[in-house]
C-alpha cells in the first residue's frame, strides 16, 4: 500500500509513476480531495480539543474556589459530542482513503526500464545450453500419457480442468524436485516453513491480494477464508504487526504448499497440460530485510533461484521486467522463465520481486533501526519474494529436455537421489 504521505507531498511524482505502469493517474486527484477533508476535520477537531482543555482547566479552578461551574461543564458536554463528532468522521474519511489505495499498485523503481507491454521487458542474460534433438520432441502432454505418469483427463473428471493429476513415476519426480529444491534453499541460509494454505481475509489483504486481485481467487463460503494463491501469503503473515529487531534481518523463509489461482478470464489461453493451471506446487522464498539492502538481497534471491536451474541444466534466461508489466505489489521484478522444446517458446517458472514497503506498510511489519548514540526508530521493513521454484512450467522443460527418441525420459542427475530410479 502506498503512503498517503507521498501523495499529499509529491503527487506528480507518483502520477508519473502510474503512467509509466499504464495506470490510471485520476484517482490522485480524488486521494487528494478526501485526503484534504480529512486535513479539514483534523483541524477543527483539535481547536475544540485544546478549547476543551482550556476551560476544564477553567472548571478545576472554579471548583477549587466552590465557584458554580454547571454553565461550562454544559457547554464542553457538546464541545465533547461535536468531538466525538468529529472523531467518526475523521474514521469514515480514513476508511475511504484506505479503500481507494487499496487499489494503487506500487510504484516502480527509478531504474526499472520503461515500456509499455510484455514486449518491452529487458533480456538480462540466457543459461545453460540450448538442446538440438534429432528427432521430433514430444511435449510434456504427450510424453505423460505414453509413459502413464500424468493424467489431465481424469484430473479434468476429478475437478475440472486446470488441476493435473501426478502417477506413480510422474508423482515421484515431482516430490523429489520439491525436496531437491528445498534441501538446496536450506542449505543457502533458508528457514523451512510449512504454512497453511486455507488463510483469513485479513492475511490476504495484507499480502496485497484482495480486494483488488479477489475474482482470481478461491474462496470457502461461509468462513470467507481462501485457497492461498502462493506461499507468500501466508509466511508475510507470520510477523504481521510484529516489529523486528534490526539484528534479526535478514530474515529467509522458504516453504512449498500447494497453491490455487482462479485466473478468471483466462480461459482459451495456452491451457494445454501444464502451460495454465489452477492448482500448482511451488516453492517459495521469501526475505524481510532492511530498506537499503533491499535490491542487493533481490540480486541474490535471483542467484538462489537459478542455482535451481543450474543444478537440472536446463536452458533457461532472466528479463527484467518494464514498467509496463511489473506485478502489482512490486517495485522491481525479474522473470525467470525456462524453453519448452515442443512449444518453442519461454515459459516463466519464477519470478523474483522486491516490494519494497508496500506489503509491509499494510502489514505493519517493522524493524528497531539503531541509531547513532544506541537510539532506535520504527521503521518499515521490505519484503521480497520469489518463487524458488513453481514446478509446473519447470516440469514442462524437464520433460521435454530430458527425453529420448523412444519416449523415455532420463532423470536429471540431482533429482536421482530423491527418485530412487534413472530413467522413466
Amino acid at each position: 500500500m502506498l503512503d498517503i504521505k507521498l501523495i499529499r507531498e509529491n503527487p506528480e511524482y507518483v502520477r508519473k509513476k502510474l503512467k509509466d505502469r499504464n495506470e490510471d493517474d485520476s484517482i490522485i486527484l480524488k486521494l487528494q480531495e478526501i485526503d484534504g477533508k480529512r486535513l479539514e476535520i483534523i483541524k477543527k477537531a483539535e481547536v475544540l480539543k485544546e478549547k476543551r482543555n482550556k476551560v476544564s482547566d477553567e472548571i478545576g479552578i472554579m471548583k477549587r474556589n466552590k465557584e458554580n461551574a454547571d454553565g461550562k461543564i454544559a457547554e464542553m458536554k457538546k464541545v465533547s459530542d461535536e468531538i466525538k463528532s468529529y472523531d467518526e468522521e475523521l474514521r469514515k474519511v480514513d476508511e475511504e482513503i484506505e479503500k481507494e489505495l487499496y487499489y494503487l499498485p506500487a510504484l516502480p523503481d527509478d531504474k526499472v526500464p520503461f515500456g509499455k507491454s510484455a514486449d518491452d521487458n529487458v533480456e538480462k542474460i540466457v543459461c545453460g545450453e540450448k538442446l538440438h534433438f534429432d528427432f521430433k520432441v514430444k511435449d510434456h502432454v504427450e510424453l505423460g500419457k505414453m509413459l502413464d505418469i500424468l493424467d489431465f483427463e481424469r484430473g479434468t473428471k476429478i475437478s475440472g480442468s486446470g488441476f493435473p493429476l501426478y502417477k506413480g513415476k510422474g508423482a515421484t519426480i515431482e516430490r523429489a524436485l520439491i525436496n531437491y529444491m528445498l534441501d538446496t534453499h536450506i542449505a543457502n541460509g533458508y528457514k523451512e516453513i510449512l504454512p497453511p494454505i486455507l488463510v483469513n481475509r485479513a492475511s490476504m489483504e495484507a499480502a496485497e491480494k484482495v480486494p483488488k486481485f479477489e475474482e482470481d481467487m478461491y474462496r470457502t463460503v461461509p468462513d470467507d477464508l481462501f485457497a492461498i494463491p502462493t506461499a507468500e501469503v501466508p509466511i508475510i503473515n507470520i510477523h504481521r504487526d510484529e516489529i523486528f529487531k534490526q539484528d534479526e534481518l535478514p530474515l529467509k523463509y522458504c516453504g512449498f504448499t500447494n497453491c490455487f489461482r482462479r485466473e478468471a478470464g483466462s480461459y482459451g489461453k495456452d491451457t494445454k497440460g501444464f502451460l495454465r493451471v489452477h492448482q500448482f506446487n511451488k516453492v517459495e522464498l521469501i526475505n524481510f530485510c532492511q530498506p537499503e539492502n533491499s535490491y542487493e538481497e533481490m540480486e541474490k534471491m535471483v542467484i538462489d533461484a537459478r542455482r535451481i536451474l543450474d543444478g537440472l541444466k536446463v536452458h533457461y534466461r532472466i528479463i527484467e521486467l518494464c514498467t509496463g508489466d511489473i506485478g502489482f505489489s512490486a517495485s522491481k521484478c525479474y522473470d525467470i522463465e525456462v524453453w519448452s522444446y515442443a512449444e518453442d517458446k519461454w515459459l516463466e517458472a519464477s519470478s523474483v520481486s522486491n516490494c519494497t514497503d508496500f506489503q509491509s506498510r499494510r502489514a505493519k511489519i517493522r524493524y528497531k533501526k539503531i541509531l547513532e548514540g544506541g537510539k532506535t526508530k520504527t521503521e518499515l521493513v521490505h519484503i521480497l519474494n520469489g518463487s524458488g521454484l513453481a514446478t509446473s512450467r519447470l516440469m514442462v522443460s524437464i520433460l521435454e529436455s530430458n527425453q529420448t527418441k523412444d519416449g523415455h525420459i532420463v532423470v536429471p542427475e540431482v533429482l536421482k537421489k530423491y527418485t530412487g530410479f534413472e530413467i522413466i
